[in-house]
């Protein structure tokens, strides 16, 4: 189809296929989204937002040593001028940049509440103020001297800059994340020492490796602390290929009580990791008997971090308990690395850790140069003018009468001395009585000063090698002023293989599982004796009666495939009506439920499709460890029954029978399946298992069991039609 312009005279319809209108209109948003709003820049490490409130508060001379203004009136600047977003999103960026537990080097220093890390909010922005600190002027220092390029704001009534200037390593040194349209970064925050020792390596030997560096930066270093405990060639290859991940442990120890009674304290809590919502989370697994090694929980801390763990008994092992609550709380995290950031030219790039300091360090230099280039011209403008007042001081007298007395006296300066139109501008400004202190040393001392500043400015952006020599120099400097000890410990990986599981903790005791047909599950204790005497929801009734141990994983099996893996302990009590079972797994909601079964390691499950197909699958492949279970066969599941026998019998919808011998089916983890019986028209009624010395069972219409002694003269090959059954078989169970 053809695109039409737009009509003339104004119209505003345009003719153009949705399909391209819609493409068209989502890549600009996408687009706009990465490189506005999520993505940081690989130079600075900022997005746009951080950027403006930073400059902004440059603009209002909000430096460390200036008094703190409101919040609100940083807001403010920073919408009405640079950022045309609501201010709840410019306050939000503006706090997290205050917080020492969100920042590894706060930018803002904050005055009031802004927040905690029990997850609480910071006041209102009327409330609260703030202003820049040390760290931040590093990162604008130069930033009036032409050190970056600038572009209009949103409205054209102002300039922001594209990129400060940066003093150090931004984007390494606190981290960033973000969610962009089909593309994340997450980058965790790192010691800036670390930092700059690699920068430095970098410069003496630009072939430096990753692994040389990661000497130098062995890991990220996490404004909370903690342990990391992910390998170093785990960590080695999330720098060099930008992606990956770092587990992340809360710093303990044992503190002895006596009489061979101790407890757990907390003292760094992991990052990110909101200390209210976890001491939430232990009493949510105490209160479930989900951690049975965990006895009590409490916070004692105060301005540090005190968090109490006392075990169930004395006779448990710190480092058992411990390690059972990494594996069911957040008091271990994984912390994802995915370095995905703009690059000089604005384009998304996954970038490795040499990559990303190495674009630094290039930035640093055209700073410099830029830096140098713009103090070049003013030197050079001083020089001239000062070439005008050693005129001006050797030929005072002359000078005074021509000011004095002549009608013009700017063209007779001009012509007497041989003068530029700008000297002679600046002597005519100056003050007599100024020229007369002038004194000829003064003169002399400054434009020697310059013009040897001169020399050496000139020299530096000729040199490639004396830049560099500079650059290391300020990298120096601001270690100085940024130098502070790691807070992340990197210690060895821990193989969780060597410890029990806390599942080996649980009591053992039977229980009988029960399942409505509306999907509400619970366990009873012991043995149901009577099912009759089960109460349900109006309306609701009996589905599935399974007896188990409360050590027993279930298998609980959806007619789309699927086999989901509960743990009976998680079981709400058979006093009440139990829970949904949808709240537990993520069941799809036009699946069904069509068994329920407690997992026999080693055991063997047949699996059967409506549409006449099937397979034997060994239980320990469908154990799932996700809510969306496991994706076990390929189309709508009919059956799930354990194999107890040696020979399948089935029946049709067209009511035809067949047996055959189990041997005949494959055995396979997943898929489709073989052919179990062929229809020309309908699919698979029913499906069972039994030994060939009893003989199969099956149901009449009344609900009695009947025997099938005949059953061998049904015997045939698997995938064959069948025939007819015996009078009133319809199905097996």
């Amino acid at each position: 189809m053809t695109i039409h312009a737009p009509p003339p005279e104004g119209g505003r319809i345009i003719d153009e296929p949705m399909e391209t209108a819609l493409s068209r209109r989502y890549l600009a948003y996408a687009l706009s989204t990465i490189t506005n709003r999520a993505l940081p820049d690989v130079r600075d490490g900022f997005k746009p937002v951080h950027r403006r409130i930073l400059y902004a508060m440059h603009q209002m001379r909000l430096n460390p040593q200036a008094a703190a203004r409101k919040c609100a009136k940083v807001v403010g600047e920073v919408m009405g001028g640079y950022h045309p977003h609501g201010d709840a999103s410019i306050y939000e960026a503006l706090v997290r940049l205050a917080q020492d537990f969100a920042q590894r080097y706060p930018l803002v220093d904050g005055q009031g509440n802004f927040g905690n890390i029990d997850g609480d909010s910071a006041a209102a922005m009327r409330y609260t103020e703030c202003k820049l600190t040390p760290a931040a002027v590093l990162l604008l220092d130069g930033i009036d001297q032409d050190a970056v390029d600038f572009r209009p704001t949103y409205d054209d009534q102002d300039e922001e800059p594209i990129v400060l200037p940066a003093g150090f390593p931004n984007l390494l040194a606190n981290g960033s994340s973000g969610i962009a349209v089909g593309m994340a970064t997450s980058i965790p925050p790192h010691n800036v020492g670390e930092l700059i020792d690699a920068c430095q390596l970098l410069l003496e030997r630009p072939d430096a490796t990753t692994e040389d560096l990661v000497q130098h930066v062995p890991g990220p270093d996490f404004p909370t602390g903690g342990v990391a405990v992910e390998g170093h060639a785990s960590i080695l290859d999330a720098y060099e290929t930008g992606r990956g991940g770092v587990r992340l442990r809360a710093r303990w120890e044992t503190e002895d009580l006596g009489r061979g009674v101790w407890r757990i304290i907390v003292t760094e809590m992991p990052y990110q990791v909101q200390k209210s919502r976890l001491i939430e989370a232990l009493a949510d697994l105490i209160e479930h008997k989900k951690a049975p090694l965990l006895g009590d929980v409490r916070d004692e801390s105060a301005e540090d971090i005190r968090l109490i763990l006392e075990p169930k008994n004395r006779t448990i092992e710190p480092e058992m308990l411990m390690e059972s609550l990494f594996k069911l709380s957040d008091l271990e995290v994984r912390f994802p690395i995915n370095m995905n950031v703009l690059d000089a030219s604005g384009t998304p790039r996954v970038m490795g850790l040499k990559d990303c300091l190495r674009a630094f360090l290039d930035h640093r230099r055209e700073v410099l140069n830029r830096r140098s280039q713009w103090r070049i011209e003013r030197v050079e403008k001083r020089l001239h003018l000062l070439e005008g007042l050693r005129i001006v001081f050797l030929n005072l007298d002359e000078v005074i009468r021509i000011v004095r007395e002549e009608e013009q006296p700017k063209a007779v300066l001009i012509a007497r001395f041989r003068l530029t139109e700008v000297q002679a501008d600046f002597i005519l400004d100056t003050r007599l009585r100024q020229l007369a202190r002038l004194e000829e040393m003064t003169i002399e001392k400054e434009f020697n000063a310059l013009s040897e500043e001169l020399a050496n400015l000139k020299a530096l952006t000729s040199s490639e090698g004396k830049q560099w020599k500079a650059i290391s120099k300020e990298l120096e400097a601001v270690r100085k002023a940024l130098i502070s000890p790691r807070r992340t410990t990197i210690a060895e990986a821990v193989d969780t293989s060597a410890f029990v599981a806390p599942e080996a903790f649980i009591p053992r005791e039977a229980i009988t599982v029960i399942l409505s047909e509306r999907g509400w599950i619970r366990a009873a204790k012991g043995k149901v004796e009577d099912p009759s005497e089960l109460k349900f929801k109006e309306g609701d009734q009996l589905a599935y009666l399974v007896p188990a141990y409360t050590t027993d994983k279930l298998l609980v099996a959806a007619s789309d495939g699927r086999i989901f893996t509960i743990g009976a302990d998680k079981l709400a009590s058979g006093r009440g009506h139990g829970e949904p079972l949808r709240l537990m797994i993520d069941l799809d909601e036009k699946a069904e439920i069509i068994n329920v079964l407690a997992h026999q390691p080693g055991g063997k499950l047949l699996i059967a499709s409506k549409a006449g197909y099937g397979f034997i699958a060994p239980e320990d492949d469908t154990l799932a460890q996700k809510r969306g279970g496991k994706q076990v066969l390929n189309g709508e599941m009919l059956a799930v029954l354990r194999v107890t026998g040696d020979h399948v019998a089935t029946i049709g919808e067209n009511i035809k029978t067949l047996i055959f011998p189990l041997a005949e089916l494959p055995e396979m983890g997943r898929g489709k399946g073989v052919k179990l019986q062929s229809f020309k028209q309908g699919g698979l009624a029913d499906i069972t298992v039994f030994n060939a010395e009893t003989g199969p069972e099956w149901a009449d219409g009344g609900g009695r069991r009947r025997n099938w002694p005949d059953w061998k003269d049904w015997l045939g090959k698997r995938a064959g039609a069948g025939r007819q059954g015996p009078r009133g078989l319809r199905k097996f169970r």
